[in-house]
């Protein structure tokens, strides 16, 4: 019996031992699937950003051509896009001073075959142009296709960039007349620019041979709490553009000062305001409580990069169009085709872009209240 019992009490034993190793291997496994399984402070914010998302944002074109999507584009069709699209700014040739810096001009054969052009070196040049400063072909790509054109930003597609591009650089005598652009020989083409060998590199800025690039000591006490602004502009100049807040795209950071009004002794409060003001009339507008303002669409169709209600811009100024029509009965139609779909001819040789992406009711709110002055 005592032999019996021995092996009875050291099975119990040993099951209560293995009972227990299992019971804490289980709880030591358990406890970090538990942790793991915790809500984090950020797990309802956002969502991971899909393939289609982040190739939609992620548009740059590098140096050596990475990013740079496949397609191409002739020196003609590029002529056509640019008459079209590019002209009303640059000129047909690209010689514009009227609204932009030239385009094109000032090098010759000789800087494409040195890489370096000649006529930055002479201070009495009267205009550095594009084509004299870019070093890289990829630059005018990248900005030709998220910054162009002027009223409506990223809507060329890659084939049109590529043509833009090719007639650009036949402007430039980089390339002949019947040549098609395209990611295919677009490095041979940068081997032509004319001022490939003309950029400078600061490699100080990253080769700091394990030293900091920056020198300095925390400044933790009696540390500045008023900002001291150096330059400002003059209350004399402020409205000698018209009011720059008016004249923003409708993309970027940038935001331009009200300048028709004082300067403001607290500008962070007075852009919050004015910020505050544009969403309540927005949600007004999505409500159906309140109509869009005509000068806000005018705004957010870019037609005032072009024109001021008061002064001539690029193109006249509203109440110049109001008095031209004035007592004319078929304007209202006659100008709502030409804001639709453009023209030329009328106020100069500039030509005005067409804005088919406005609604019927918003184009017939904003040439109604042009020709009522505008006010």
């Amino acid at each position: 019996m005592s032999k019996c019992s021995d092996r009875v009490t050291r099975g119990i034993a040993s099951a209560a031992l293995l009972a227990s190793l299992a019971l804490g291997a289980s709880l030591s496994i358990a406890a970090p699937q538990k942790a793991e399984t915790a809500p984090k402070p950020w797990a309802q914010i956002g969502r991971t950003a899909t393939p289609d998302e982040i190739k939609a944002w992620d548009i740059d074109v590098r140096a050596d051509f990475k990013g740079l999507p496949s397609g191409s584009g002739s020196v003609e069709k590029g002529m056509e896009i640019w008459e079209a699209k590019c002209a009303s700014c640059h000129g047909v040739f690209g010689e514009s001073t009227e609204v932009f810096t030239p385009i094109a001009g000032g090098t010759t054969k000789d800087d494409i075959k040195t890489g370096r052009v000649a006529n930055l070196k002479r201070p009495d040049y009267p205009q550095r142009t594009t084509i004299m400063k870019v070093s890289q072909v990829s630059t005018l790509w990248d900005y030709i296709n998220r910054a162009m054109p002027w009223n409506a930003p990223k809507s060329l597609k890659p084939d049109e960039v590529y043509a833009v591009l090719a007639y650009i650089l036949n402007l430039a005598e980089v390339v002949p007349e019947g040549f098609v652009l395209s990611d295919k020989n677009i490095a041979q083409v940068q081997a032509k620019m004319p001022n490939r060998n003309g950029k400078l590199t600061y490699t100080e800025m990253w080769k700091v041979k394990g030293k900091p690039d920056v020198q300095g000591s925390d400044c933790m006490k009696n540390c500045a709490t008023e900002m001291n602004i150096r330059s400002s502009l003059p209350d004399f100049a402020r409205g000698s553009h018209g009011n720059l807040a008016e004249q923003n795209r409708a993309v970027g950071p940038t935001r331009g000062a009200d300048t028709t009004t004082a300067p403001s002794k607290n500008p962070a409060a007075l852009a919050e305001a004015a910020a505050a003001k544009a969403a309540s009339a927005k949600v007004e507008v999505a409500k159906g409580t309140a109509t869009k303002p005509p000068m806000q669409i005018a705004k957010d169709a870019n037609c005032l990069a072009c024109h001021a209600t008061d002064r001539k811009l690029v193109g006249p100024s509203f109440r110049e169009i109001a008095e031209k029509y004035k007592g004319d009965a078929k304007a209202q139609a006659q100008l709502e085709n030409k804001v639709r779909v453009g023209g030329q001819g009328v106020w100069g040789s500039i030509p005005m872009p067409g804005n088919p992406q406005l609604s019927a009711e918003d184009l017939q709110s904003v040439v109604k209240w042009i020709l009522g002055g505008a006010q």
